[in-house]
């Protein structure tokens, strides 16, 4: 069935036709942006919407863009008024960022975008094909300054489509699987924003000695600890010579430590050596990392829990923290040092540029408020355990979704 290449591995039922070559700009209208001059002010400031690059992306729709200009701007200058439904599509650097329009509007010189034949093309089957012309103008784009992709760029390329009600359906199937990507992943910011706010609310704020909310039976002002009170800390050493396929032990490297601050198995592994038997992690230990390869700070000083015994060890640039637990719990030192209030203390100590670090002598004095009871340490790590769970459970279910749309994209189109 497949053999010609001009119909998908998967269809709706009802259809057998066989798919047609064309070209993008018999289809469509290929529409430019223009900036009207900012020297002007009669030309901005009015009830056009004028949307940017920077504008584009993240969201399926827009209906309102951060900047307007006026009639007179539109008349001014190169940009024209696009109507609903058309696909704006970024044309240079970061090209093939797309949105669909949902009200009249224009764009900067940024943009070819795309208004398709209503006769010929449905805006939500072109939409999905959104990797597909991302592809194309990346690599026919041109320029020595940026790479830039042209209309009559855009015009030719080949597209093999459908009937258009063949095209409807698809569009629709595939806008059903993005309103539930776009559900689970508000219900994933919504439990992300909600565990931040717990954060500022179940710790005190600077200069306090007890936090805004507590667990009832609670009442004791919490305690001002060092960093170096947690436990024994001992730095890394380099243990790159003794990485080995099929190795025994999993390695904790710069790249293991995550920003959701859960290990991320590189695939590097050691066997218990003279070099790696002093760095095998025990159950209940936390290492810290104390570098970044970006100047962000994304990375550094991050924590992972280790959850098994002998089966961790840690490289260089990595602080173990053997813990003290007579007075501290591990999971709630855990939970506590990844918070983001917390973290950006070492954050602030860091040096470099491009890549900082910092090292444990410097800030192994930062204080911290502790409960001083385990049983409240417990209580307050229990809930953002099951708060972290409840979101790595949605993030999984968000992947999958995404995972789902991907195959059917190939199966669904030629």
């Amino acid at each position: 069935m497949n053999t010609n290449k001009k119909t998908p591995k998967l269809r709706f039922k009802g259809f057998t036709d066989d798919w047609e070559q064309r070209k993008l700009g018999d289809v469509a209208i290929i529409t430019g942006g223009g900036t009207p001059s900012t020297n002007v002010p009669e030309y901005w400031n009015g009830d056009i919407d004028w949307y940017s690059p920077v504008e584009i992306g993240k969201n399926r729709y827009v209906s309102k863009s951060t900047r307007k200009i006026t009639k007179l701007g539109l008349e001014k200058s190169s940009a024209k008024l696009l109507p609903i439904g058309t696909v704006l599509f970024t044309s240079r650097a970061g090209i093939g960022n797309t949105a669909i329009l949902q009200a009249e509007g224009c764009t900067n010189q940024g943009f070819q975008s795309i208004t398709p034949d209503s006769k010929e093309l449905d805006t939500y089957f072109l939409y999905t094909m959104t990797p597909r012309l991302k592809r194309y103008g990346e690599v026919t784009g041109a320029g020595s300054t940026f790479v830039e992709v042209s209309g009559k760029q855009m015009e030719k390329m080949s597209l093999v489509l459908p009937s258009l009600e063949e095209q409807k359906q698809i569009g629709r199937f595939f806008r059903t699987i993005d309103d539930s990507i776009t559900l689970h992943q508000r219900k994933l910011e919504k439990l992300k924003l909600n565990k931040s706010a717990l954060l500022q609310k179940l710790f005190p704020q600077k200069g306090c000695t007890i936090p805004d909310v507590r667990f009832k039976g609670f009442t004791d002002a919490w305690e001002q600890r060092k960093l170096n009170d947690f436990g024994i800390a001992t730095g890394g050493t380099s243990i790159e010579s003794e990485f080995v396929d099929g190795g025994t032990y999993k390695v904790i490297n710069i790249g293991s430590y995550s920003e959701e601050s859960v290990y991320n198995d590189q695939g590097l592994r050691v066997n218990k050596t003279d070099k790696t038997k002093s760095r095998i992690l025990n159950k209940y230990d936390l290492t810290m990392i104390l570098n970044d390869k970006t100047a962000s700070g994304n990375i550094i000083g991050r924590v992972l829990l280790i959850d098994q015994d002998n089966t961790y060890v840690y490289n260089q640039r990595t602080e173990r923290i053997e813990v003290d637990t007579k007075n501290f719990l591990p999971m709630f030192l855990y939970h506590m040092l990844n918070a983001p209030e917390q973290r950006k203390y070492i954050v602030k100590a860091s040096q470099g540029n491009t890549q900082i670090y910092v090292n444990w002598s410097t800030i192994s004095n930062i204080d911290y408020m502790i409960p001083q009871l385990l049983l409240e340490q417990e209580k307050i790590a229990n809930l953002f355990s099951l708060i972290n769970k409840d979101i790595t459970l949605h993030q999984r279910k968000l992947d999958c979704l995404i995972s789902i749309k991907k195959g059917l994209l190939q199966q669904l189109f030629v």
